[in-house]
C-alpha cells in the first residue's frame, strides 16, 4: 500500500474518534458549565479547554469561546468540525481505497455542520448529531471496507485516539467545580448499562474508574483500545523476532497496556492523573513511531495535526 493512502486511513480513525469523543467530553459538561457564575465559568472553560490539548486565543475566553473551539471551529483540528472536515479531507486522498457508502457518510456529514444553532441548546443537539454521524461512518467502514491493511489502519488510528480520549475524558473528572459526577463520567463514554450489569451492587469512584481505565471487555475502556491498536500492529508487521520488539510502536502501546494491565494499587483515584498523562503520551509516542515506519513524512502530527 502506498505511504500515502496508509496515512490517510489512519488519520480517518483517529479524525473520525476525536469528533466522536470531543462531542461526550462537550456534552457531558455543557449544562453544568452553563449554570456556573460567569468568572467561575470561564476558570472552568480554561482549564477544560487545556485538557483537550489547545490554549484560549483570547484573555476573556468563556462558555462561548469555548463552543467555538471545540465544537465549530474549522481551521482546528482539535474541534469537532475541524476534526470531520479533515477526515473528509483525508477519505477524498484516498478515494480510490475507501468505499463509494464509507466516502458519502463522510461527505454528507462534512457539509451538514453548518446546519446547527450555535447556542447551548443548539451545541448539545450537535453534539448528539455527531455522536449518531461517527457511529455511522464507523459501522460503515466496519462493514464495507475489505479487513486488509486499509481497515488496519483505520482501525489502528480509530484504537489509538480513543485511548486518548477516554483518557482526557477522565482528566475532566477534576476540572475546578466541575462536580461531574461518576455517573455523568460512566454515561458520557457510554458505559452506564454496562457498568451496572457488571458491577451490580459494588459501586463507587474506584469501580466506575476502573471500569473506564482496565475493563478488557468494554470497547471504550483504555486498555481495550490499546489492545485493539496491539492487534492492529502485529498483523501489520507480522514479522517476529525470539528477542524483544522491532516494531517501536507495537512496544510502546504494550508496555502502556501491560503497566495498566499488572499495576495494582488500593488507592487508583490519586494515581488517576498520573496514568492518563502516561497513557497521552504513549499514544503520542505511537503514533510518531507509527509515522516514521509507515508514512515517510518529515513533519509528523501532533494531536491538533494538520488539517488540509
Amino acid at each position: 500500500m502506498l505511504s500515502r493512502i496508509a496515512e490517510s486511513l489512519f488519520w480517518i480513525g483517529r479524525y473520525v474518534e476525536r469528533a466522536d469523543g470531543t462531542s461526550r467530553i462537550l456534552d457531558v459538561h455543557l449544562e453544568r458549565l452553563n449554570h456556573l457564575p460567569l468568572e467561575e465559568q470561564r476558570s472552568v472553560a480554561r482549564e477544560l479547554l487545556a485538557v483537550m490539548g489547545a490554549k484560549p486565543q483570547s484573555e476573556d475566553f468563556g462558555l462561548p469561546e469555548l463552543l467555538h473551539a471545540l465544537a465549530y471551529d474549522k481551521h482546528s483540528a482539535s474541534s469537532i468540525a475541524g476534526s470531520l472536515g479533515a477526515a473528509r479531507e483525508n477519505a477524498r486522498r484516498a478515494r480510490e481505497t475507501v468505499s463509494q457508502s464509507l466516502w458519502e457518510s463522510l461527505n454528507t456529514t462534512y457539509y451538514g455542520l453548518n446546519q446547527h444553532r450555535k447556542d447551548v441548546v443548539g451545541t448539545y443537539r450537535f453534539c448528539n448529531w455527531v455522536l449518531e454521524r461517527t457511529a455511522m461512518v464507523r459501522g460503515l467502514a466496519d462493514t464495507t471496507v475489505s479487513h486488509d491493511e486499509s481497515w488496519l489502519f483505520m482501525v489502528l488510528g480509530r484504537s489509538l485516539e480513543r485511548a486518548d480520549m477516554t483518557a482526557r475524558m477522565l482528566s475532566t473528572r477534576d476540572v475546578q467545580s466541575a462536580g461531574m459526577s461518576w455517573v455523568n463520567m460512566l454515561r458520557c463514554a457510554g458505559a452506564y448499562e454496562s457498568f451496572i450489569r457488571t458491577r451490580r451492587a459494588a459501586f463507587g469512584d474506584q469501580h466506575a474508574a476502573e471500569f473506564l481505565l482496565l475493563d478488557r471487555l468494554f470497547p471504550r475502556s483504555i486498555v481495550y483500545a490499546l489492545r485493539d491498536a496491539d492487534e492492529c500492529l502485529a498483523k501489520l508487521d507480522p514479522s517476529a523476532q525470539r528477542v524483544g520488539f522491532i516494531n517501536d510502536a507495537r512496544r510502546i502501546v504494550g508496555q502502556a497496556r501491560t503497566f495498566l494491565e499488572f499495576h495494582r494499587t488500593d488507592d487508583l483515584m490519586s494515581e488517576l492523573p498520573e496514568h492518563m498523562e502516561r497513557v497521552q503520551k504513549a499514544v503520542t509516542q505511537a503514533s510518531d513511531a507509527i509515522s516514521r515506519k509507515y508514512f515517510n513524512q518529515a513533519d509528523e502530527h501532533a494531536w491538533v495535526g494538520e488539517v488540509s
